[in-house]
């Protein structure tokens, strides 16, 4: 299954953000569950994190993208990209 990447950058105040964290985390764990190898994390130097998951296609990864809590609460901007491993 291919590998995809969201970068995102906070767009709201971090009370706001935070409020929606745990239901992220849930979802990750979800998405683990179910076989996607997701991964969730931030940057400690500034705002933003990425998230890497496997997806049958682009069109999935877009699906799981959008039912994220953190996009469903517009707390981020993102952007979306198939990630070619080349090394495992």
């Amino acid at each position: 299954m291919p590998w995809f990447v969201k970068i995102e950058e906070g767009i709201v105040e971090k009370p706001k953000f935070d409020l929606h964290v745990p239901a992220h985390k849930a979802y990750v764990k979800e998405l683990i569950a179910n076989g996607h190898q997701a991964r969730s994390g931030y940057w400690t130097q500034h705002g933003g994190g990425m998230m890497v998951f496997q997806a049958a296609s682009l069109e999935e990864a877009k699906a799981i993208i959008a039912k994220d809590p953190l996009i469903q609460n517009g707390c981020v901007s993102y952007k979306l990209y198939e990630w070619q491993v080349v090394v495992e």
